[in-house]
């Protein structure tokens, strides 16, 4: 179990330093970790965990949690969690502080232009794992993700929880 827990430290430790954009950007790598490489969850328990991890109040980082939970129980989920906060929140720190400090600097204005793309590319491999679990194209999560992504296009004044829910009855139809 302790190896479990170093696993599980050093995993989510370097998820946590690359998660530019929050955890979707890297939710395409969490797959491939912990379905793939140390195979803590099936497939199915992957998206039943980011489910539920998403309806659950807080933040969308749960599953960080309950993967934790069911690779090495209660101290899995307090070291997957403590591990996928704590670099990403130290580094944003030492960041914030560099950031006020060049702020009219030419670099900082270039640095967030390319940052824009960059997440958008790292959310879109997220969803595309989520689309995806079993390495092939799933057409009903495809169509629940394209679904989602224009009604938020065409309906930008609408509350996001709409589209949620939406989403979730499709999904309960179609799944």
């Amino acid at each position: 179990m302790l190896v479990t827990l170093l696993e599980l430290a050093l995993y989510f430790g370097m998820l946590s330093l690359i998660s530019v954009g929050g955890l979707p950007s890297v939710m395409s790598e969490m797959q491939r970790i912990v379905i793939d490489v140390e195979h803590w969850v099936a497939p199915e328990e992957f998206l039943q965990l980011y489910a539920v991890g998403q309806a659950s109040p807080g933040p969308n980082m749960l599953i960080v949690s309950l993967i934790g939970w069911k690779a090495a129980g209660l101290p899995g989920a307090f070291v997957a969690l403590i591990a996928m906060c704590g670099p990403a929140a130290v580094l944003s720190w030492w960041v914030a502080g560099l950031w006020e400090r060049f702020k009219h600097s030419p670099w900082r204005a270039a640095i967030q232009r390319a940052m824009a793309p960059l997440v958008v590319g790292l959310i879109f491999s997220g969803g595309y794992a989520l689309a995806t679990p079993h390495r092939t194209p799933e057409w009903r999560l495809w169509l629940i993700a394209g679904a989602a992504a224009a009604g938020m296009l065409l309906l930008k004044k609408l509350n996001p929880l709409w589209l949620l829910a939406a989403g979730g009855a499709l999904g309960a139809f179609l799944l």
